[in-house]
């Protein structure tokens, strides 16, 4: 019972710093009604949402293996929203770029040291880490409803009060760390479980890449895309958001309960070569069935995102904390870096013609993942999955 006690407050807390990660698209439509940003501007946004957190994750990493620092865990938090809140109270596009760097700078610092934690928290459990990769999503999927209600109802004035979540994000990390068993496991690291096998890693993190760039050049502008598409103004558009984050809920949580069966690298392939078709139904396929195929992506990307966590962290046992930074914070940053490209595209042809590309993502996704290894246990052969886990977890 504790230890779901603080899966579920990790998990809560988790959703509280991703809704800031969701916020910066949900704000780009208001962005471009009330300032009249292109599609270029818009991405820059979006980029610089990215860029710190991309080359600021792995350093969190690398931090967080030399010594645990789980007070992150609510500064952090406090970062990410105070970064969104402030980001449009002003005219300035300058001042835009930069509170949403400051955000992507505390979802940084966050990720790392929270996937740390939760891994101790669940017992090296794939299920536990897929609730705990819930809340992150479930944050995502409520970030256009609660940026639609604030800014919708007044304006970019009202931003400051998206810092809500934030407070209570960090209340609840305040709390999960206090307790007397998640205390223990905070204050140190679960000794090397074996070899790392950096190149193995390094193919993983390359797929984790190719994810990122659909799913942050989807989430940029489907909004915009939607609307285009269906009619409906900033409804059309917040419908569709809410749809590619709430199945990455679902994607999560199943993704988790597919690796008991099968092995993690094998579901993973499966689920992005889903994702191509997904992808090219969300691009092509006319009228509302662009809903069924946003719904389709988002449980192709997300199925693998935990698994990518534990994978990470299996092939570099000594290294928890900067696999944990690359796989699931970059997993999402990163691909913020190709926006401006798919914006100068955009403004150049039409939305349609940037985001074609995208369904190659998928494919070389599953190309680097089709000979990828399981890791393998001490004898030599790929353990079952929660074997696997459980090496890299310390004995109470």
């Amino acid at each position: 019972m504790r230890r779901k006690a603080s899966i579920t407050l990790l998990s809560v807390g988790h959703a509280c710093v991703d809704v800031y990660q969701g916020a910066v698209a949900s704000l780009i439509p208001f962005l471009v009604a009330e300032r009249g940003y292109g599609y270029a501007a818009a991405a820059g946004v979006v980029l610089a949402a990215s860029l710190l957190s991309s080359v600021a994750q792995p350093l969190f990493g690398a931090l967080t293996d030399r010594r645990p620092v789980p007070f992150l865990l609510p500064a952090a938090t406090l970062l990410a929203g105070l970064g969104i809140a402030l980001s449009a109270t002003g005219g300035s596009y300058a001042l835009t770029l930069a509170c949403v760097a400051v955000s992507g700078a505390g979802v940084a610092a966050y990720h790392p040291e929270s996937a740390r934690v939760a891994r101790l928290a669940g017992g090296g459990s794939h299920s536990a880490m897929g609730w705990f990769a819930l809340g992150g999503n479930v944050g995502f999927a409520l970030a256009p409803l609660l940026v639609t209600a604030v800014v919708g109802t007044g304006g970019l004035g009202w931003t400051p009060l998206l810092v809500l979540p934030a407070l209570l994000g960090a209340a609840l990390n305040l709390t999960a760390l206090r307790a007397p068993e998640q205390r223990r496991h905070s204050a140190g690291t679960a000794p090397p479980a074996g070899a790392d096998d950096t190149a193995s890693f390094l193919r993983l993190s390359l797929a984790v890449v190719c994810r990122s760039v659909v799913f942050t050049g989807l989430s940029s502008f489907l909004s915009l895309y939607a609307a285009q598409r269906l009619g409906g103004g900033t409804a059309a558009g917040t419908a569709a958001l809410f749809v590619l984050y709430l199945g990455g809920a679902a994607g999560s949580v199943l993704g988790g309960r597919l690796a008991g069966r099968w092995d993690r690298v094998t579901v993973c392939r499966w689920s992005y070569l889903l994702s191509v078709a997904a992808v090219a139904g969300v691009v092509w396929v006319p009228g509302p069935a662009l809903y069924l195929c946003v719904a389709l992506t988002s449980a192709g990307l997300y199925v693998p995102f935990s698994l990518q966590v534990t994978l990470g962290q299996d092939y570099l046992p000594s290294r928890v904390g900067t696999a944990g930074g690359v796989t699931l914070g970059l997993t999402v940053s990163v691909g913020g870096l190709a926006s401006p490209l798919i914006g100068r595209v955009a403004d150049a042809t039409s939305l349609r013609t940037a985001l074609a590309p995208l369904v190659l993502m998928p494919v070389l996704s599953w190309l680097l993942l089709r000979t990828l290894p399981e890791p393998a246990g001490p004898g030599g052969r790929a353990e079952a999955p929660a074997a696997v886990a459980q090496r890299a977890v310390p004995k109470s």
